[in-house]
């Protein structure tokens, strides 16, 4: 099965991937460095085949993205922005088990 989960290489990728979403983008900035994001991973993926028919979900690196991480605001990872037509609808940041990311996403969609 092939990944559900966007990984746009720069800001114009990121902006390309926004544009052509149907409905809600999960945008999942993280950093290399982070391990709280390297346990993400794997949920977030998870998580992208679960409610891939209701959204569309991003994983952005920071440093590779650095318009749309300055241009959202994104100060840490892991943060996770829900986005409608390009702007934010909830901001989650810091770790999350799959219940709260899961609770974050039922909140919003």
């Amino acid at each position: 099965m092939a990944s559900r989960v966007h990984q746009p290489m720069e800001n114009e990728e990121f902006d390309f991937i926004l544009a052509r979403a149907d409905g809600p983008v999960l945008a999942y900035f993280w950093g290399i460095w982070s391990e709280a994001c390297k346990e993400l991973d794997p949920l977030v993926r998870e998580l992208a085949g679960v409610y891939g028919d209701r959204l569309t979900t991003v994983k952005t690196d920071i440093t590779r993205c650095p318009a749309a991480t300055k241009r959202y605001g994104v100060t840490g990872a892991p943060t996770f922005l829900l986005l409608v037509q390009g702007e934010v609808t909830a901001t989650g940041t810091g770790p999350m088990t799959r219940e709260q990311l899961t609770t974050f996403l039922d909140a919003h969609l």
